[in-house]
């Protein structure tokens, strides 16, 4: 059963408000066990926003720049970058991707 886009679904959308930020919990089993793919690069914070929703992730250096780019060409949101802790974010889904040639 799906949802259709006049749906309200009140758990997504935090008690409600539609400008308050989502952090999703970090799931271990999925992107390399919360690993970054590129250890040596560092992680960057990225914040992601779709229809009013604000969604926090974190991804390495390279994968998130593809993805902002990836984002300001084909995507209808917003990503902004923002520098500092990372720690207890889930990772970028599919971050892996973004680093394919």
């Amino acid at each position: 059963m799906g949802i259709s886009g006049d749906q309200h679904v009140p758990s997504l959308w935090g008690r409600g408000d539609r400008t308050r930020p989502i952090y999703l919990e970090a799931d271990p089993t999925m992107n390399n066990g919360g690993r970054s793919p590129c250890p040596d690069e560092p992680d960057i914070r990225l914040s992601v926003e779709l229809s009013g929703v604000r969604i926090y992730f974190v991804a390495c250096l390279t994968a998130a720049l593809v993805f902002v780019c990836d984002v300001a060409a084909r995507r209808p949101g917003t990503v902004a970058v923002y520098p500092g802790h990372c720690a207890g974010l889930p990772r970028l889904p599919n971050e892996r991707l973004y680093l394919l040639p």
